[in-house]
C-alpha cells in the first residue's frame, strides 16, 4: 500500500500527509477528519482501510499510529456547521483543518475519494485511496476512532438514542429514537431520516 509514497517522494516530497475522513453518512455527529504524515522505513502491520477492520482492530492500530507516526492533524465540522455547508463541503473543510493541526507544514498530500483542496499544497486526489495507500488507510483509522469515542462520549450526555451503538447512523434503533424523543443538538437537520443522506 506504499506506491504512491514512494513514487511523491522520489520526485523530492518529503513530508507526505494522507487525509481521509469518518462521519459522512449518519444523521448525528460531526464529520472527522485525519491529515497523518508516516515516518520513513517504520513498519505499520496491521493499519488498512478502517471499514476493512473490526472495532478492536481499529483501537490495536490507531494507538500503533499514536505511538510511531511522524504527525496527526485532526478536523471536526459539528452537525449545526454541516446543515449550512452541506455534508460535502463540511468533509472537505474537516480535511483543511486537519492539515492546519498538523504540527508540521506537509509539502504533498494526498486525499481519499474524488477531490482536492483548496489550499496552496501540491496534492492528488485518489479513489478508494483508503484501500491503496497507507497514509490515506492510516488516516482512516484515525478519524474512525475519534469519532467513534466522540460518539461515545455523547451517549452520555444522550442515552436515550444510545449514540454509543450506531454512533450515529440511521439503524432501526436511532430512528425510532428520533421518533420517541425528537431530535437533539447532535443531530443534522438536513438528512432525511431514513434515506441516504440527502440536503434538503
Amino acid at each position: 500500500m506504499e506506491p504512491f509514497e514512494r513514487e511523491i517522494r522520489a520526485k523530492g516530497f518529503r513530508l507526505v500527509a494522507g487525509l481521509d475522513e469518518a462521519g459522512r453518512g449518519p444523521l448525528a455527529g460531526p464529520v472527522v477528519a485525519a491529515a497523518v504524515v508516516l515516518p520513513l522505513r517504520v513498519r505499520f502491520p496491521g493499519v488498512d482501510d478502517s471499514k476493512r477492520l473490526s472495532g478492536k482492530q481499529r483501537e490495536e492500530a490507531f494507538s500503533l499510529l499514536q505511538e510511531k507516526v511522524a504527525a496527526i492533524g485532526l478536523g471536526i465540522v459539528e452537525a449545526e456547521e454541516i446543515d449550512q455547508l452541506n455534508i460535502h463541503r463540511a468533509s472537505l473543510k474537516a480535511m483543511e483543518k486537519a492539515v492546519a493541526a498538523l504540527p508540521c507544514h506537509p509539502d504533498f498530500l494526498l486525499i481519499d475519494g474524488l477531490f482536492t483542496l483548496n489550499l496552496p499544497i501540491p496534492q492528488e486526489a485518489i479513489i478508494k485511496g483508503d484501500q491503496k495507500c497507507l497514509s490515506i488507510a492510516a488516516a482512516s483509522i484515525v478519524a474512525k476512532v475519534t469519532r467513534d469515542r466522540i460518539m461515545t462520549a455523547c451517549h452520555r450526555e444522550y442515552p436515550e438514542y444510545n449514540f454509543a451503538r450506531h454512533k450515529g447512523y440511521a439503524t432501526k434503533e436511532h430512528l425510532q429514537a428520533i421518533e420517541k424523543h425528537g431530535h437533539c443538538r447532535l443531530h443534522r437537520l438536513s438528512f432525511r431520516q431514513g434515506t441516504q443522506p440527502v440536503l434538503l
